[in-house]
């Protein structure tokens, strides 16, 4: 549907919804409705999990889900296809979609092109802008929706989107968006050398810090020696490939005899069951545990438990990669020593040696060679999560990131309603 004279609300259109990797982008979006923007959400995918996080029972946008398949929904379909038809934007989108078709020969782009077709029928009419998560598939969609219906648009990058998209389709794409914003400085300069630079902006994500709970007054002096009480270390992050965890098995295998340790993993992914065939293999299975997906509240029962928080995220073969992992972020909430890589954005807020210890991507060696020096010093161990917990207080908060939106979407849409008592 096109917009009214006197639409007002904001579509946020993202690739699944909700999504426990995602903490990110429901944080933002219940920071911007708490200050009074009406939103809704539109979803290229359905949920795959049975677990949600807490703040997302607080957002209360309506969500609408698009056919993730076309031939699941074939008559929703035609009859986006046939209204889409009848629009001024319908030769415009067609040229643009040929285009992009010629270039990029795939079923994929058979599919967004018909997800557009819908959101664009369905899209009430008091929405007058469009905004995205990630500039691949999604801001695809989001594209040909705007440009059938006249509605502005405009996007958030974050990492695999900005790694994995052919430079030709990211400066088209940046060309029609009235802005963009994307969470790491590293992400900024890839977009901004294919486009004006004040048309992307860096904006991190930051933390609600008020979300979690301050960390612990202190942690038990933990330095391996002790086979009851072994050193815990933990990571947070989704089993594929970007965020190293192959690395990180063969690290913990190497680590000394006289070193006692238990490493816990919480998250989902593709390659959980490599991993745990890998920890059989190394002789080091009864040391690790696979945890699965949790929610928030586990997660940081788990964080507050532990001595050392490991990310040893690298390129994948694919291009693939992180931009800045909020889990880091909120293992420095409870003030947990950090190792990860020098990598993507992650030095961005932890520098070597002061709010944690970098290692090269994709060097096990010296992974293990850090967590074992660590593991031993339990003073060190402080005096790192005690920095990361300054740099995230001072530097990384949400507010920062979350008045930089607001203001900007209130330019477009105008003063919206005021936020509803809590």
């Amino acid at each position: 549907m096109l917009p009214s004279p006197t639409a007002r609300r904001i579509a946020i259109v993202v690739k699944g919804y909700p999504r426990l990797s995602e903490t990110f982008i429901a944080q933002e979006i219940l920071a911007l409705q708490d200050r009074g923007l009406d939103l809704e959400i539109w979803s290229l995918r359905h949920p795959t999990e049975r677990t949600v996080h807490p703040m997302h029972k607080k957002i209360k946008a309506r969500v609408t889900y698009l056919p993730e398949y076309l031939y699941e929904e074939p008559l929703r379909v035609l009859k986006g296809a046939f209204w889409s038809l009848g629009q001024k934007g319908f030769g415009a989108t067609i040229k643009a979609f040929w285009r992009d078709l010629k270039r990029d020969v795939t079923a994929n782009r058979m599919r967004r092109l018909g997800q557009a077709f819908v959101m664009a029928r369905e899209l009430p009419a008091d929405v007058k802008h469009l905004h995205v998560h990630y500039l691949h598939t999604p801001a695809s969609v989001v594209r040909y929706a705007a440009l059938l219906t006249g509605r502005s648009w405009t996007f958030s990058a974050h990492a695999k989107d900005i790694w994995t998209t052919p430079d030709w389709e990211k400066r088209e794409k940046m060309r029609e968006a009235l802005w963009g914003v994307t969470c790491t400085a590293h992400g900024a300069q890839n977009l901004q050398a294919l486009s004006s630079p004040d048309r992307v902006s860096l904006v991190y994500h930051g933390l609600d810090l008020s979300r979690f709970p301050a960390q612990p007054e202190s942690r038990p002096a933990r330095d391996g020696t002790n086979p009851i009480d072994p050193v815990r270390i933990v990571s947070v992050g989704r089993a594929v490939a970007k965020k190293g965890y192959r690395d990180l098995i063969q690290a913990l295998a190497a680590l000394p005899g006289d070193l006692h340790w238990r490493f816990a993993h919480i998250g989902g992914g593709e390659l959980l069951s490599s991993l745990k065939q890998q920890t059989q293999q190394a002789g080091i299975a009864d040391k690790v545990a696979f945890l699965g997906t949790k929610a928030q509240p586990d997660i940081i029962a788990l964080l507050r438990e532990a001595d050392i928080f490991v990310l040893p995220s690298k390129q994948a073969a694919s291009g693939d990669q992180d931009g800045l992992p909020n889990v880091i972020m909120e293992a420095a909430t409870q003030g947990l020593a950090l190792v990860a890589t020098n990598f993507a954005g992650i030095p961005e807020f932890i520098r070597d040696g002061v709010e944690g210890e970098l290692v090269p991507p994709g060097d096990w060696e010296a992974l293990s060679n850090a967590l074992n020096l660590l593991a031993r010093e339990p003073e060190r161990r402080k005096v790192l999560g005690d920095a990361a917990y300054r740099r995230l207080r001072q530097d990384f908060s949400m507010e920062g990131g979350i008045d930089r939106l607001e203001e900007r979407f209130r330019a477009l849409v105008g003063n919206l309603k005021e936020p509803e008592p809590v």
